[in-house]
């Protein structure tokens, strides 16, 4: 029989969970909402490629320059108070629509408000799933592959509930319901996390003791701490080059879901249903794999698993828009792309946290993040441009084939043996803390959709 401290002890991670399904949701409606309010009012590819880029771009910067402050301030206080500002600003959208006042510029100023609050709250969401799996006794990689679910089933509930609304009521609904989900996440970390869960990092002050002696210490320059974060980065080539190659993928990604896949559903007359309907397949088949991962992460050689998923998620979803196949063929391709995609996050935030100590979590995430996604707002942007020159079919190609060199050679590097070294570690659910890997930099592992190397996919 469970007792009653143990159940006390799984509610924060079961309201963390919660907060990140329902923040994630929010975005997932947001990200079919916001393109296709600009293609319906505009009708221009470049237009809409402009969304994602002014969404992105502070996203990217802002969780870049951040990481510090977030391990300097706490998850918790981090998390609710960015979603409420994201709230704010989805939530004008529609106030000033009904009211006759929103131009393109609005718009755009207020999904950039949208993007520059997420990215710090999703990071400080991040980095309190280890602390929440130690409260509730849970193995590391039980509670990363769960939060690799949960974004995954955010990813299936989302496009899904946004296809809808716009198909019934318009894409400004689907922005409203955007806002209430930031509410709602907002609230549940501030009300169902306990006040010592998710709080400031204290771990600067023993460093910067110079003397060693007793009292509180100066903190850390926030130059400094940042530049603490890039050294541990730039001195590990397997983190670095899943960055690189995760940072192509992203960009490749956002092209296809901000701009390719909407326009082709609105050139071929698939419409808002059809593109819901082709997300939520896939992400509901990403909540099939990240379960797998969940259950099995433990027994699998992560290489091959990885490079396999790649394969099947990423250049067959360019490649089949071009032969504008029967409804049941596109789902095949795209639930197959969808299972392989599940096990993606798990196995990156697997390495990410074996890798990097505890106390750098928010630096360290904050800067991989920055690079994983530098090119998602450049590949929004550029997808709209050349679309609108030379046409929807030539994008498609050349972007499967780009994506399946960079997914396949990229494998070849020796680098990335390094991904099993360690596991032993992920049978105990261990968390690393500096000084305890080998010279590798390995120990145990893991997280899902953890901070810096998480690939959005279908999302």
């Amino acid at each position: 029989m469970t007792s009653a401290a143990t159940r006390r002890t799984r509610a924060p991670l079961a309201g963390l969970l919660l907060a990140m399904a329902v923040a994630l949701t929010g975005t997932r409606v947001s990200a079919i909402a916001f393109p296709w309010f600009v293609l319906v009012t505009t009708g221009s590819a470049t237009k809409t490629g402009l969304v994602a880029f002014c969404e992105l771009t502070p996203y990217v910067v802002v969780k870049a320059l951040t990481g510090p402050w977030v391990d300097r301030v706490g998850g918790r206080l981090v998390s609710w108070t960015t979603d409420l500002v994201s709230a704010a600003a989805a939530a004008a959208i529609p106030l000033l629509h009904l009211l006759d006042a929103l131009s393109l510029e609005v718009f755009l100023v207020l999904v950039a408000v949208v993007g520059a609050a997420r990215g710090p709250g999703d990071l400080a969401k991040e980095i309190m799933i280890p602390e929440a799996a130690d409260r509730a006794k849970v193995p590391l990689v039980r509670a990363t592959g769960l939060s690799g679910t949960i974004e995954r089933l955010a990813s299936t509930v989302g496009p899904a509930v946004g296809g809808a609304l716009i198909a019934w009521v318009g894409p400004v609904s689907g922005v409203g319901l955007t806002a209430a989900c930031f509410v709602l996440g907002s609230a549940l970390v501030g009300l169902s996390l306990p006040r010592g869960m998710g709080g400031p990092d204290h771990e600067h002050s023993s460093e910067d003791s110079a003397d060693g002696g007793e009292g509180e210490a100066a903190p850390l320059p926030y130059l400094h701490r940042l530049g603490e974060g890039f050294s541990f980065l730039r001195r590990d080539p397997l983190l670095v080059a899943i960055v690189v190659m995760v940072g192509i993928t992203n960009l490749l990604d956002i092209a296809f879901v901000a701009v390719l896949l909407p326009v082709w559903a609105h050139e071929s007359g698939a419409g808002a249903g059809t593109l819901g309907l082709v997300l939520t397949l896939t992400s509901a088949m990403a909540v099939v794999g990240s379960l797998l991962a969940s259950a099995f992460a433990h027994r699998m050689r992560r290489r091959p698993v990885f490079f396999l998923g790649f394969l099947v998620a990423g250049a067959p979803r360019f490649l089949v828009l071009l032969a504008d196949p029967p409804l049941p063929v596109l789902l095949t391709v795209f639930a197959i792309g969808g299972l392989g995609s599940g096990f993606l996050n798990p196995i990156l935030s697997a390495v990410f946290f074996e890798r990097v100590p505890r106390r750098l979590y928010g630096r360290v995430g904050a800067l991989t993040d920055a690079v994983a996604w530098a090119g998602m707002p450049i590949g929004g942007l550029a997808a709209g441009v050349v679309v609108t020159a030379v046409g929807l079919s030539p994008v498609l190609l050349v972007s499967g084939v780009a994506y399946f060199l960079t997914t396949t050679l990229t494998s070849l590097r020796p680098e990335w043996r390094e991904m099993d070294a360690g596991r032993s570690g992920g049978e105990r659910g261990g968390v690393r803390e500096e000084g305890d890997a080998g010279e590798d930099g390995s120990d145990v592992v893991a997280q899902g959709p953890g901070p810096g190397v998480s690939h959005p996919g279908d999302a």
